[in-house]
């Protein structure tokens, strides 16, 4: 878990120093919400759209675009991970309340950009990817600041993990794994 928060301090602090304006919790999210959406592993497509929606089209600088490279390259194996592996990144647990809650309002509306990108037809989603996204849709409105005190810090938990379970099932029925895409038949004409 150290290695996102790590990453969480070091990207943000390149992007605010490169003028961009979000941090590395709606970087992440939006990554996670392509990725959930259907975007397969090996796509580089995703950088011109995070550049898109991130840096007004301008490609990312090689500071930022290397490590939002190597954030890319850990989500994907986690992902990829047997056992629920993703860890979202987040400001350490030693931050204030409402700067980690803020990150993760910040998270939610990332991933929701980024679903949308990749997936706009949810007919076909079972349930309970609906029900999450619908969830997702109502944390990222949130906005009240939180007290400091231990039933806030659980509560806080509680929605982070459920985030974090709620983007492994969107990508276990949506997203595109590499080995999916080999074993696929293709047809031949």
């Amino acid at each position: 878990m150290s290695d996102t928060n790590h990453t969480y301090e070091q990207l943000s602090a390149a992007l605010n120093q490169n003028n961009i304006v979000v941090d590395a919790a709606e970087i992440h999210g939006i990554l996670c919400g392509m990725l959930s959406g259907g975007m397969p592993l090996e796509s580089r497509e995703w950088m011109n759209a995070l550049a898109d929606v991130t840096n007004q089209g301008e490609a990312l600088p090689d500071a930022v675009k290397n490590q939002v490279l190597e954030l890319f390259n850990m989500t994907c194996q986690q992902f990829m991970d047997t056992d629920f592996a993703l860890t979202l990144c987040l400001p350490d647990d030693a931050a204030p309340i409402n700067e980690r809650g803020q990150a993760l309002i910040g998270w939610v509306q990332g991933f929701m950009l980024g679903f949308g990108l990749h997936q706009n037809d949810l007919v076909n989603c079972s349930d309970d990817v609906k029900e999450a996204l619908q969830d997702f849709s109502d944390i990222s409105r949130m906005d009240d600041d939180m007290s400091d005190d231990e039933e806030s810090e659980k509560a806080l938990f509680e929605v982070m993990e459920y985030v974090r379970i709620s983007v492994m099932l969107c990508f276990n029925e949506l997203g595109k794994s590499a080995m999916e895409q080999t074993t696929t038949p293709k047809s031949v004409h």
